[in-house]
């Protein structure tokens, strides 16, 4: 396990914005994290820092950080299935998938996120969510100290959301795939257009954190905030995409202050307009 002190987070949150933390731990198996969270339950959780609003300049806390570690990737042929573990990228899931003619988790190649983070929020896109191919996981109670598992049926799935995010003493440990066998070429086909039709629409050119709010019943967040005039709003070095509204990107050294700022402005202006109050997708630190 690595450990560092007065570590640098800028290269570990997908805003890239300039913030450090008192000290980071990056474990490197289930032993590991089960011992640092009997040690004390004082971390923040940080897994690939995508969908992800790092508010502060320095946190006198300690990270546990879940990026480039913990991250083992299995398969299972005989079942069709794929395990991983919290730190693996969903993207090096659908590859493993691919190369072992399995279909089903396409929809995960070019998501920015961890296998914790995607079962964490319900990761998805207009093809597929996690819901639909997520077998069981496997997570430490910190109620109780137990390692535990929970079949799909038993996590509370909703539309970017699940048990996890609303009982946060729970750690995601590892998770299991369930998928079915298809053609190599169809899946690499599938896995390039969902991924042109991404980088066609997103502003992929800036640092950003995906989409930033959750899409309210019968309405598109984009559209609206379009209509607002508030496409490529700006306050100090966040701005609302000039590509796309429903990003907020870094186009000058953003700080977690001026991303959270303009999400309050938007929140508003909705609300005065619309009617509607805005939930926000990523997760504030």
């Amino acid at each position: 396990m690595r450990v560092y002190n007065n570590f640098d987070l800028v290269n570990y949150n997908s805003y890239r914005v300039n913030s450090k933390c008192k000290k980071a731990y990056f474990p490197e198996s289930e032993e590991d994290v089960v011992a640092l969270y009997k040690s004390t339950k004082d971390f923040v959780l940080l897994g690939s820092g995508h969908n992800t609003i790092l508010s502060k300049p320095y946190y006198n806390t300690s990270f546990l950080v879940f990026n480039g570690n913990f991250n083992a990737v299995a398969i299972n042929e005989s079942e069709n299935v794929i395990s991983a573990e919290a730190g693996a990228s969903i993207l090096e899931v659908s590859e493993t998938a691919e190369k072992h003619n399995l279909t089903g988790v396409e929809f995960y190649y070019d998501i920015p996120s961890s296998v914790g983070g995607a079962v964490v929020m319900n990761a998805g896109t207009k093809e597929g969510e996690t819901k639909n191919i997520l077998k069981k996981v496997r997570y430490l109670d910190l109620t109780d100290m137990l390692v535990k598992e929970k079949v799909n049926e038993e996590l509370g799935f909703e539309y970017r959301n699940s048990m996890f995010q609303k009982q946060n003493d729970k750690i995601i440990l590892k998770a299991w795939f369930q998928l079915t066998q298809g053609n190599r070429l169809e899946i690499r086909k599938i896995m390039d257009e969902s991924k042109a039709r991404r980088w066609s629409k997103q502003p992929r050119e800036y640092p950003n954190s995906g989409s930033v709010f959750k899409r309210p019943p019968g309405k598109f967040v984009g559209p609206m905030l379009d209509e607002l005039g508030l496409k490529g709003f700006t306050i100090g070095g966040a701005q609302i995409s000039k590509k796309h509204s429903g990003f907020i990107v870094n186009v000058d050294n953003a700080t977690g202050n001026d991303i959270l700022s303009v999400i309050d402005h938007v929140k508003t202006k909705v609300k005065e307009v619309f009617n509607i109050d805005l939930e926000v997708e990523q997760r504030i630190i």
